[in-house]
Parts: structure tokens; sequence; C-alpha cells
């Protein structure tokens, strides 16, 4: 999607991918600048993070390359074809735009999907539970559904009484089943594509800030699930689109603001034992690739490189856009901040710090803030909340 008005155009792309990280990022976005005749800092990429789906890490691609196994795990010539066909359709978006006279805003509660993964023991303090997206064991599903944000935002463009795009944001890993070998959008991106036949209108949906939140408790990884919680999804999508109150809209209206902030690295990562992981032939290849992400990403961070967070503002409505697989704390703070507005979040923008939790999580234990999983330091939660507040104060 690519919005027009005062200054240089604003480009948002959402991906059926896994992730997009650190020289994947910077040269998908830089293509898309260059086709919207934009800077980069004002385009942004995410994915929803479906994992039957690819992923993209030139950093890390080029690291392994050195290895001669770098095919084995990723497919940069697909990556790169994929890049090249977006950004011929940001053109022609650029070329076919339309006019906007309204912007619609409507809410609509999801029921039965999202669930926290992290299930604390009675003292509040530990995990005793991780709730993965399919949790086979009946007493962690019953376990309380826990901290969640059940909201779906829906932000719509329209041409007089003719809507012609819609944007969604809802919080949850987007998991059925999966490793099944085949790629697939899952339940949200089925309940996405349901709405947009059902309504004709161009529907791009972003996954909030769901590092935390799984469907577990409302799935045990049976295939019929898929399209119980697709449907329940797309419940909501309607719900937002039935409440969806529109507002007149000018060029001055759409507003956005980019801001670089340096993420603090988990202080575990050594820089030296990681290289001699990725070069260790007896180690296994899973292993390998995982010490490359891990490396291209303390590399990156020690030369002193930033990640873009940014703000669009369409008139009341602002949506952060963030990196990471960003905690629901987040979410809810920013919310908060500003109770006068309509605030939304994507997150899942640049996937190279892997999970980014708050500073009260990482003590407490579990998978999420594990060394090795979150690439970052507890430290975290200041910059971003920084970041946010700074982003939120216009």
């Amino acid at each position: 999607m690519v919005l027009i008005g005062e200054g240089e155009p604003i480009v948002l792309c959402a991906l059926d991918w896994i992730g997009v990280a650190n020289d994947g990022q910077r040269e998908f976005r830089e293509a898309l600048a260059r086709a919207a005749g934009t800077s980069v800092e004002r385009v942004q990429v995410h994915t929803l993070h479906q994992h039957d789906a690819p992923i993209c890490d030139f950093s890390s691609d080029a690291i392994l390359a050195e290895q001669g196994i770098n095919a084995e795990f990723f497919d940069s010539p697909l990556a790169r074809d994929v890049i090249a066909r977006t950004a011929e359709a940001v053109k022609k978006a650029v070329a076919d735009a339309r006019p906007i006279s309204h912007v619609g805003l409507g809410e609509g509660i999801i029921e039965k999907v999202a669930s926290n993964r992290r299930v604390l023991d009675d003292s509040g303090t530990k995990v005793e539970h991780v709730r993965f997206s399919a949790t086979k064991d009946p007493k962690v599903r019953d376990k309380p559904e826990g901290l969640i944000d059940p909201s779906l935002k829906m932000l719509s463009l329209w041409d007089g009484e003719t809507p012609v795009a819609i944007m969604t944001f809802y919080a949850t890993h987007p998991q059925s089943y999966y490793r099944t070998g085949l790629a697939n959008p899952d339940f949200p991106g089925i309940a996405r594509d349901q709405r947009q036949e059902a309504t004709g209108i161009f529907h791009v949906h972003f996954d909030g800030a769901g590092g935390n939140i799984t469907a577990g408790k409302y799935n045990d990884g049976s295939p019929e699930n898929r399209q119980v919680l697709a449907d329940r999804v797309a419940a909501g999508m309607n719900q937002a689109w039935e409440a969806t109150v529109k507002t007149p809209a000018s060029a001055a209206d759409l507003g956005w603001k980019s801001l670089k902030v340096a993420l603090p690295v988990d202080p575990e990562l050594e820089e030296a034992d990681l290289a001699k992981t990725v070069a260790d032939k007896a180690q296994p290849g899973r292993k390998r690739w995982k010490a490359a992400c891990e490396l291209a990403w303390v590399r990156r961070c020690n030369s002193g490189d930033t990640i873009d967070v940014a703000c669009l503002k369409l008139g009341k409505a602002r949506v952060l856009l963030m990196p990471g697989e960003l905690f629901i704390e987040y979410q809810l703070a920013a919310q908060k901040l500003r109770p006068d507005l309509f605030v939304a979040m994507a997150a899942y923008g640049d996937y190279g710090p892997g999970y980014i939790g708050v500073e009260e999580a990482y003590p407490q234990g579990g998978y999420e803030t594990s060394h090795h999983v979150s690439l970052v330091a507890p430290s975290v939660e200041t910059v971003l909340m920084d970041s946010i507040k700074s982003l939120l104060r216009d």
C-alpha cells in the first residue's frame, strides 16, 4: 500500500513470511523506496510470521555462504525475485493512485483465539508452562487466558462512498498446525482472504505485538482448527467493519514520524564464539544456521547500526510500526498512553532481534526471553518505550 499526501510517499508492506531481517530488510526497503520515489525511512516491511513460509536474511545467508551451506536454509534468489515483483507492484500503485476523501476506524473483539503463552506459577514470578501455538496438554490449555489484547483494529480508506482499501491489526502468533513443509498463510491469512473475497476490498493485515501470544489455549494442533480459528478472526474483522465510523480526510491528515533506535544486544552473545560455531562442520546444520543469524545481529549492533521504528498518522489514527517478536505489553502500554487516539500496532518488522520482551519477563524464565531466542538485553524495554512515547507525542 502506498499513501501519498503532503511530503514523500509512504509505503506499507505485509508479507505472509516468517520474517525479514538485517540486510534482507535493507534491500527490501531500498527497492520499494526507489519504486515509490521516496526515502527508505518512509518504507516499512512487516511479516505475519507464519511458520510454513519463507524467511529472508541476506546477512545470515552471506555468512553461511562462506561455509557452503546457505542454500540449505535460505532461498535468497526467490526473496530477491519477490522484492523485484513487489517493487513493480509499488510502481503500479503509484501510477494508479486513487483519491481518498475519508478515513474509517473500527474495532472488533475476537473471541477464543488469543492466549498468553507464558503461564506463570502461583507466585506470579516464574514461567510454569509455555503455551505454544499448538498445545496438546489439556491441563495447560485450561489455564487462564492471561494478558492479551482481544481487539482487532481496522483502518479503512474511502473515495466518497467507495471503500478503496482496508488495514487490520491483531496480535497473535498465526499458527494452527505447522512445519508441514507446504507454504500457507495459516488462519490470519485465510481470514483476511475470506474478508477480501466477501467485500471485494483490497485488504492488508498486520500482526500486532504477538510475541507472547498464541492460540494455544484454543488449539491442540488439529488440522480442522485452522478454519475454526480463521472464522473467529474473520468474525472480528466483520464486527470491526460494521462498527466503522468515517470522517473526512485531507492530505494534511496524513503524517509520518520515524526514529532510529539502537537496541541493546544480549551480553551472552559473543561474536567469536558464534563465528566458531558457524565454522564447525561437526555441529548440526540448524545449530550453525542459528549461530549465523545471531552473528549477523551481533555484528550489526557492534557496528552501531540502528533499527527504524515509525508511526503513521491518519487523522485520529496512529499506527506504530515496530521490530521483532514484540510482547503484548508494548501494544497495551501504547494504547494507554493515548486513550484520546485510535492506536494500532504492527510488530514483526525487522526480524533481526528475535523476541523482544519487557524487562520483568527476563528473570521469569520461559522460552521467549531465553538466550539465543531473544537477542536483546532486558533494558530494551526502556529504549522502545521511550521511542513509543516520542512517536505518540504529536
